[in-house]
């Protein structure tokens, strides 16, 4: 008796497939195609139960020999590029999803994939794209909303990703990783409150989610809430033990408490975990750092070259990096590499070089060109964007430290290595004319809203007020960017001058400062230029400060002029601006 057909056996096979009996429907596609080696549904359907077990080579070459004879089918370009994804072939993936479009126009699924491929590889505008034609094809899809909301999301388009994730959660109101992603989308534009409720939303509905439990600690640590975000990162982990992102943010958390011994065991488990991992190694480089233990940090601190976030903030170099190797005869080009203020506190490393025997230039931001122009031991200087000098190595300025081993002792510390132009000093000197009785003080309260920590380095103009009450003292504000309208509320009164307007650009900065006494700032890069000029600077810190400013100690090693008056508890403002006003009475007298 004769069995079964070619194609009755394909559809006993496709029943078994879509019933998750895997074995019994490879068995008889292989049956199917013993007796007919071309059949293009076979082999296809074979490819597709290859790709599911995880026989991805295997996978590629059945659909493709399926594709070699129906060269027509969409569906078998669109899991050819299933296939390829899988295997991290994204380039081919993307062809053969854009194949499978151009056969069937309206197929959503392959539009949505080909927005994956794209997104993998960073193409980010045209995932999205992509992602907006499969929302078109298939609006009430929540998956179509989330996806899109991704690609904007990681295209930093958060108002966009906002309100996609809202339409998301519309059609699925009770999806924890819809919630888990938009809290981390409100994290992202600080809205800490609905964060923190979304992330909680999620964990209500699957009290096992690592990643939010993770996300929510996050949330609780911008916060201020270090205690419940420490309890939020430990549940993560013990969800997930071998999370070393996990690990590495609970250390993140103890930093924030001044538990440094725990953030140091944190960061070392992460990196137990996973040695390369950059941001690990970079988060124990900074509380080495803070410790003042030098030698290890400088080491660790390398590791900041290997973060994305380093990546986008330098732009590629085609030569190679010096580490401290001879230049005699040489030329070398030091780069800025992070805020402002970091370049005006390392570029007092120029000079060292120089003494050397290299030639220097320099590479600084567009803000800080006409500052660094006169610099001693720069023999050129580029801004951000403008052609580059032929050199033979380059260096970012942040890596001199470990090159030349700074110890505390051995820090650079001849002041002022920045200086004014004497003209604009002098015309300066006329704007800043007051009671010659007063003592003149320049102010900063704020630093740039886009840094990653600054709700903690900066602090409203009332929170400074009480300085008005010591006598003999005329204020000026050398406040840019959004904080500078707090002027408006007047907390002074008529002692604040407001010099803003005058401000172009760090020389006029520069200028203004050599005609004040004194200066009063926050932790920014105002700060850093009064220093770097020898001027007297007060600078309020966090009680969890950056590394650069050590621990348990109200002088800096850094900058000769400077005083420290740190937070005594996290968030205590009040107390070191009081320890500030009685400092300023005695010194008035």
């Amino acid at each position: 008796m004769e069995g079964p057909g070619v194609q009755q056996l394909l559809d006993q096979a496709t029943r078994h497939h879509q019933s998750g009996r895997l074995r019994e429907a490879e068995m008889l596609y292989r049956q199917a195609l013993s007796r007919q080696p071309d059949n293009a549904e076979a082999l296809h359907l074979l490819g597709v139960l290859a790709g599911q077990v995880g026989r991805a080579d295997a996978a590629q070459e059945l659909i493709r020999r399926a594709i070699a004879i129906n060269p027509r089918d969409s569906e078998m370009h669109f899991n050819l590029g299933v296939n390829l994804s899988a295997a991290g072939k994204f380039d081919e993936a993307i062809a053969s999803y854009r194949q499978a479009i151009g056969l069937q126009e309206d197929f959503a699924e392959a539009h949505s994939n080909l927005g994956h491929a794209l997104r993998s590889k960073g193409a980010l505008d045209e995932a999205t794209g992509a992602y907006r034609k499969a929302l078109a094809l298939a609006p009430r899809l929540p998956q179509s909303h989330l996806n899109l909301a991704v690609a904007l999301h990681q295209n930093g388009k958060l108002a966009e990703a906002i309100a996609e994730y809202h339409a998301a959660l519309a059609l699925h109101p009770n999806s924890p990783e819809i919630l888990n992603n938009l809290g981390n989308c409100l994290l992202a534009i600080g809205d800490l409150a609905g964060a923190i409720d979304c992330l909680r939303q999620a964990l209500a509905l699957r009290p096992a989610y690592a990643e939010a439990h993770n996300n929510l600690g996050n949330a609780l640590k911008e916060s201020g809430q270090f205690d419940q975000a420490i309890l939020s990162y430990r549940q993560a982990i013990t969800l997930s033990p071998a999370s070393a992102s996990f690990h590495n943010n609970l250390g993140l958390a103890f930093r924030e408490m001044g538990a440094l011994d725990q953030t140091i065991a944190s960061h070392q488990q992460a990196l137990r975990l996973e040695p390369d991992n950059a941001d690990a190694h970079y988060a124990l480089a900074w509380v080495l750092l803070l410790r003042g233990e030098f030698a290890q940090g400088w080491r660790e601190f390398e590791w900041r070259r290997r973060r994305p976030t380093w990546q986008i903030q330098t732009q590629p170099f085609e030569q190679p990096h010096w580490e401290g190797q001879d230049l005699t005869g040489r030329r070398i080009l030091l780069h800025a590499e992070q805020g402002l203020g970091d370049a005006i506190q390392f570029v007092r490393y120029a000079p060292v070089v120089a003494r050397r025997g290299a030639r220097v230039f320099l590479q600084c931001h567009a803000e800080l060109g006409k500052l660094f122009a006169d610099l001693p031991g720069i023999d050129g200087l580029t801004t951000r964007g403008d052609p580059l000098p032929p050199v033979d190595f380059l260096c970012p300025l942040m890596s001199l430290p470990g090159i030349f081993g700074t110890a505390l002792a051995t820090i650079p510390t001849e002041v002022p290595y920045i200086r004014s132009d004497p003209a604009n000093t002098e015309r300066w000197r006329a704007r800043l004319a007051a009671d010659p009785s007063r003592l003149k003080i320049g102010l900063v309260w704020a630093g740039r809203p886009g840094y990653s920590n600054d709700r903690r380095r900066s602090i409203s103009l009332k929170t400074l007020a009480s300085l008005a009450t010591v006598d003999g003292t005329q204020y000026y504000s050398l406040q840019k960017g959004p904080a500078a309208a707090q002027l408006a509320d007047e907390p002074f009164g008529s002692r604040v001058i407001d010099l803003s307007a005058d401000l172009e650009d760090f020389a006029d900065t520069a200028a203004a400062l050599e005609n004040v006494d004194l200066v009063i700032s926050v932790d920014t890069a105002v700060a850093h230029l009064a220093g770097a000029m020898g001027r007297p600077i007060w600078l309020l810190l966090p009680f969890a400060p950056d590394w650069r400013w050590l621990l348990g100690r109200d002088d800096s090693p850094w900058y000769p002029t400077m005083r420290l008056f740190r937070q005594p508890r996290p968030g205590d403002w009040d107390s070191a601006v009081r320890k500030m006003v009685e400092e300023l009475s005695i010194w008035r007298r």
